[in-house]
């Protein structure tokens, strides 16, 4: 018998679905270890003696949010025991496909292909239970601050990526700087071994390290430090996160409602780093991220 349950919230439309995702990952802690998106359901995973717990959580999280508008089915919100991995992967496979997040950078999961452009950057991604195929709104801000770091010539020598998931960032940052040495951490165990996975079938494992390391014990600074993590765990890092950005360095802190954007950042800025600006995102602007600096 399994140790896992899974949770399935039922999306009212199939195009919201990714965002349905993105914030339940926000509001639920159990959502934040790794999602799925699965024939009209968002879909994440909690421990065989939390589930009752967990099913009330994510029906309370739910009305609230289908009461704000989300096209979420509260009332169907179930528990059940987890799929195998088999089922689950297969799942993957029909919903995700190649798709361009920036000028340069192209996801192409494991089970699909593309014809490159010249200057295209591909990251090869089997995302499995980790959040972060870079559709949600939340990722791709962060991956168009880099491509905009990028086109500006910045060459970061070190790159630090906080709640990796499946190591989207991190690959990014292999592909957009090919000499950037680059940490990609993450608490979820689910995450790191997803992350370790996708550095290798990149062919850049040599070059990301991945690991579970508490952010107060990463030794050393970063030119650059991508945050896609939920504002309450932002706000709890920020004197760790704030003393990882080198001088000069920047900071990319993403996975906030745009309410929350403006007071995360003035967060930061108290703690010594300059706001360069904040930006909705194009594709939904009930989510925005923030790039800062250290002078």
């Amino acid at each position: 018998m399994s140790d896992w349950l899974e949770i399935a919230v039922p999306v009212l439309e199939a195009g919201s679905a990714d965002d349905v995702a993105g914030l339940l990952h926000a509001e639920l802690p159990d959502a934040a270890a790794g999602v799925e998106l699965r024939d009209g359901e968002v879909v994440y995973w909690v421990p065989l003696d939390r589930g009752e717990a967990a099913l009330e959580a994510a029906r309370r999280v739910g009305a609230r949010m289908a009461a704000a508008g989300h096209p979420i089915d509260a009332a169907r919100i179930a528990l059940r025991p987890a799929l195998p991995e088999a089922e689950w992967r297969d799942a993957w496979k029909r919903t995700f496909r190649t798709v361009r997040l920036t000028r340069q950078i192209v996801v192409v999961p494991s089970w699909d292909s593309c014809d490159p452009q010249p200057d295209d950057r591909l990251i090869h991604l089997d995302p499995g239970q980790a959040f972060g195929t870079g559709a949600h709104a939340s990722t791709r801000l962060v991956l168009e601050l880099m491509q905009e770091l990028a086109d500006g010539d910045a060459r970061p020598g070190r790159v630090l990526d906080l709640g990796a998931g499946s190591g989207i960032l991190a690959l990014a940052a292999a592909g957009l700087w090919p000499e950037a040495a680059i940490e990609a951490v993450d608490i979820d165990p689910i995450a790191v071994d997803a992350a370790r996975e996708n550095a290798e079938a990149n062919r850049v494992a040599h070059r990301i390290r991945v690991s579970d390391t508490p952010v107060e014990r990463i030794a050393g600074s970063f030119d650059l430090v991508l945050a896609n993590i939920q504002a309450d765990v932002l706000a709890a890092l920020s004197d760790e996160v704030v003393a990882r950005v080198a001088p000069g360095g920047h900071l990319i802190l993403s996975g906030l409602l745009s309410e929350q954007v403006a007071g995360t950042a003035a967060l930061y800025a108290a703690r010594g780093l300059e706001v360069v600006r904040t930006c909705p995102s194009g594709d939904d602007p009930a989510w925005s991220a923030a790039l800062l600096r250290r002078p």
